[in-house]
């Protein structure tokens, strides 16, 4: 995978929020928290209505004609200026990766790149961004953290570490295969169900050998992937996203 995102995005105290699709479906606290956070560091926060999907399902499927009407509402939706923040290292991503590879050819290749240069993910703008690299307040936990496919090649796997090793009373807890694939990549688990939940299965088995409080990520597809999973077999985890994280941690101040 090619470095990406480019160093030059504009980093600003007003942003737009992209609150992607599982937060609307699955988890509305993530988008919460992410704000909560955001105001905490004095940026204001605009969520422009109408906004649906980064459309990578349709991307990762391979159909890239219906993947390019969604990523051109997303343009529309998400125009101006201002910074894009995402709380997914996997929808930013296709911002700013997976969008200006299937519009090369497409003559409105300069909007979708203009776009998914002022798209960031959470933890990377707030490290990157906004240049804070340390957290307040406090949270007693022993946390594993699973580093998503899509944060790879970014800064925003290495932000999100420092900002919750730096909370007082976290410890980042290192376990086997921390690189490999929790197996649910996307359209991936409908496809290939069983290879999906025996990578799954096999990311869980070296999760609990470190024995954590809870598992962490910046992507909630993999934590949806490992809840379902432990679920099922009767070992439940708990399981956060970072954001959710931050926001708690604040609550001790």
């Amino acid at each position: 995978m090619s470095e990406f995102p480019p160093a030059s995005r504009p980093a600003g105290k007003r942003v737009q929020l992209m609150a992607t699709c599982l937060c609307d479906a699955f988890y509305d606290d993530v988008a919460q928290a992410t704000v909560e956070i955001l105001e905490h560091l004095g940026v204001a926060v605009e969520f422009p209505a109408g906004q649906t999907c980064c459309g990578q399902p349709a991307f990762n499927g391979g159909d890239w004609p219906a993947s390019r009407r969604v990523v051109r509402h997303t343009v529309e939706v998400f125009a101006g200026e201002l910074p894009v923040i995402v709380p997914s290292g996997s929808c930013a991503a296709m911002m700013f990766h997976g969008a200006p590879l299937e519009f090369e050819k497409e003559p409105d290749a300069a909007a979708i790149t203009a776009l998914g240069n002022r798209t960031w993910e959470l933890c990377d703008y707030i490290v990157n961004g906004l240049g804070i690299t340390k957290w307040p307040g406090k949270l007693d936990a022993r946390i594993a953290l699973h580093r998503s496919c899509h944060s790879r090649g970014t800064k925003s796997g290495d932000s999100a570490a420092q900002l919750l090793a730096s909370i007082p009373g976290v410890t980042i807890l290192p376990f086997g295969e921390g690189e490999q694939c929790c197996g649910f990549g996307g359209t991936f688990c409908v496809s290939f169900p069983n290879i999906s939940k025996g990578m799954g299965e096999l990311k869980l088995d070296h999760i609990r050998a470190a024995k954590p409080d809870l598992v962490a990520s910046l992507d909630m597809s993999c934590l949806m992937h490992f809840g379902g999973l432990a679920e099922k077999d009767g070992q439940p985890i708990v399981a956060r996203h970072v954001a959710q994280l931050l926001r708690d941690s604040l609550k001790a101040i």
